[in-house]
């Protein structure tokens, strides 16, 4: 089926980005943060300004062609940072805010940083880095705009970086490896998305995932920031409630672990005010609307009660990371939310495949991006091999790696190193990763992440992790799994043991999978946890 792509004015640099952004939106507000507890708004001419005066400054400083580390909190400061090094033709290399004086000193020795950005807070441990290291707190950043700003005439003045130029170095979760990513792999990964997901200039993005990481930097700043919507940005998730009814956001950028969370809690108050059988009626009534927009409209005013907790004008969740549970997926949209996923992986910039928001599934990680290819290499007789991808949003390598590079790009294509298969229609389904496949005794392979996602298809399970284990049988092997239940699946049974039942209902969602698995994947014991698994900061399982 073919869709058209929504219009976007594209660029092939960050720094003409925020530049045709400031001039498109003007007095718009671009960023809004609270500071000493009362909310700073950031128009788009302010953040044109700021990027192109800041800029200059760094350039006059001498930090042109520098590495430079960008530490702190989500903030304008942070965002103006990475944009202002960014355009100076410098290189951005954003760091966890949770890093220690010992990191942050390993990464400016492993990157051969030149200068440091970072929050006040940072100052502790940014007296450790060495003495080479240029450094600049974001309360100078007042003073270093001021000098820069004397040095423009204009705005105009500012000389774009080349596209291919490096923009910044994004390091994994487990910072073994820094990804580059250039001027035109950011640009363009923001565009592509902004062609399949409808994104307005009266949105407002509630960011609560750190800018440190690629995902968040894309679609929580540089989407919205290109389309003219405005990004407030999140205290932390204790205040998230409170957040949603300040800034009524239209959109939520997060890991399905929270999206699966937010839903759990309005089944929960749902089931607790005897709302079940309204709730039922309402969603097959308003289901039966046609367009799916006009649907979804119907729905925000039916659910107006549920809709009113995240401050009656969220109309996206996109998910990221771990695949989603398609029954929250659906659940979101039976409630008048369109919920989709993605397929993102820092290599790319980071998003490889989104869900259209005209055409979508549940179950899948999405479509390939305009002007870019996504394949299955080494595809076995059901469909499935390793995804690969060819396209502007490919990084230009790992830093300081060339044989790490070499051994994923290879002929154009970047080798995912996931697992995954196209259905019917054309949508990604990511089944895991191929470091995590097991090749049994007797050549069978198994898919732990396969397993898991039937398993949490069951009611009574929120989170599943299977592992693998050496035996003598004849396959060698075979599947145990730790499961952490529904809570809230769990106590709409009315069951007083509620450990006890969990114990019954896991066992029997186990049972039943086991019925349609074939032998060798078949879950031979398991554990019930107390508490959430644990997950990396982009929300997959840690092994």
């Amino acid at each position: 089926m073919a869709y058209l792509n929504y219009h976007v004015n594209e660029c092939d640099n960050l720094a003409s980005l925020v530049l045709q952004s400031a001039a498109a939106f003007g007095d718009s507000t671009a960023i809004a943060e609270k500071r000493d507890g009362a909310t700073v708004n950031y128009s788009y001419a302010r953040l044109g300004a700021d990027v192109s005066a800041l800029a200059a400054a760094l350039t006059a400083h001498g930090l042109a062609d520098a590495r430079v580390l960008i530490a702190g909190p989500n903030s304008y400061d942070f965002v103006l940072s990475f944009l202002a090094v960014a355009a100076a033709g410098a290189c951005a290399i954003p760091v966890d805010r949770a890093a220690d004086a010992e990191a942050l000193e390993a990464l400016a020795a492993r990157t051969g940083a030149q200068a440091a950005v970072f929050a006040p807070d940072f100052l502790p441990k940014a007296d450790r880095l060495p003495a080479g290291v240029r450094k600049f707190s974001f309360a100078d950043l007042e003073d270093l705009i001021a000098e820069g700003g004397e040095k423009l005439q204009s705005s105009d003045d500012l000389s774009l970086p080349e596209p291919d130029r490096v923009a910044a170095v994004f390091f994994t979760s487990n910072a073994c490896r820094g990804v580059m990513l250039s001027h035109r792999n950011l640009a363009f990964d923001a565009a592509a998305v902004c062609k399949m997901v409808e994104v307005r200039p009266d949105d407002v993005f509630l960011s609560v995932l750190p800018v440190h990481h690629a995902y968040e930097m894309t679609l929580g700043v540089l989407v919205p920031l290109l389309s003219g919507a405005k990004v407030a940005f999140s205290e932390g998730l204790r205040y998230l409630s409170r957040e949603m009814k300040e800034y009524r956001p239209t959109v939520l950028n997060c890991v399905p672990y929270l999206a699966e969370t937010m839903y759990h809690k309005i089944m929960a108050g749902i089931r607790r005010h005897g709302l079940e059988s309204h709730v039922k009626n309402m969603i097959r009534v308003t289901s039966a609307i046609l367009p799916e927009a006009a649907a979804l409209a119907a729905k925000r005013r039916a659910f107006s009660f549920i809709h009113k907790s995240f401050g009656g004008h969220l109309r996206l969740i996109m998910t990221t990371g771990a695949p989603a549970d398609p029954t929250v997926m659906r659940g979101f949209r039976k409630f008048g939310i369109l919920a989709i996923q993605s397929y993102s992986i820092v290599e790319c910039a980071p998003v490889a495949a989104i869900n259209r928001d005209r055409f979508h599934r549940a179950m899948s990680a999405g479509l390939p991006l305009p002007e870019t290819v996504l394949d299955i290499y080494d595809m076995n007789e059901e469909g499935l091999g390793e995804i690969r991808c060819k396209g502007p949003n490919v990084m230009l390598g790992y830093f300081d790696d060339p044989e790490g590079t070499a051994a994923v790009l290879r002929d154009g294509w970047f080798y995912t190193g996931d697992l995954g298969f196209f259905d019917p229609d054309g949508f990604l389904r990511v089944i895991g990763r191929k470091k995590n496949m097991v090749i049994t005794a007797t050549g069978k392979r198994l898919y732990p992440e396969e397993i898991e996602t039937l398993l949490c298809e069951n009611k009574f399970v929120a989170e599943a992790l299977v592992r693998v284990v050496p035996d003598h049988s004849a396959e060698g092997v075979h599947v145990e799994t730790v499961v952490f239940p529904n809570k809230n699946a769990i106590a709409a049974t009315g069951d007083d043991t509620p450990k006890q039942r969990a114990a019954v209902e896991i066992r029997a969602a186990i049972d039943q999978l086991n019925r349609i698995l074939p032998p060798f994947k078949k879950i031979k014991r398991f554990t019930v946890s107390s508490s959430p698994l644990p997950r990396t900061p982009s929300g997959r399982l840690v092994r």
